[in-house]
């Protein structure tokens, strides 16, 4: 059964705090990283969750790829931890994106991006 209204707005603030924490700590060791966000269906919150991780360029973006990806887990699992979230970071829940990429494919419009349809993954 999902959860009600005022759990999932708990779980929102939480979670919301727990990736504020994770955001300041990454633009202090990340190279281009700018921003985070995350969606879900608060039907199936746990299921459906994606954090999303903007960074400045395609090539910041691709180098953390590379050589950040254990670490932007990390904080992502740490995060969804504190936030109480029983969720194992993956290639489904975390996602790399660019502000140079959603300029391209969106004309800068992230709502539109992040939208079911319209990812440019």
């Amino acid at each position: 059964m999902p959860p009600g209204k005022r759990e999932l707005a708990r779980l929102e603030r939480r979670l919301i705090t727990t990736l504020t924490d994770a955001c300041e700590t990454a633009k202090l060791e990340l190279q281009g990283f700018t921003w985070l966000t995350h969606t879900a269906d608060p039907n199936a919150f746990a299921q459906t969750l994606k954090v999303t991780w903007v960074f400045e360029t395609l090539a910041d973006k691709n180098l953390a790829q590379a050589h950040a990806k254990a670490r932007v887990f990390e904080l992502t699992a740490t995060a969804l931890n504190e936030a109480d979230l029983a969720v194992q970071p993956s290639d489904q829940s975390v996602r790399f994106d660019s502000e140079e990429e959603c300029q391209r494919s969106h004309g800068g419009d992230w709502q539109k991006r992040l939208a079911p349809s319209g990812k440019g993954y």
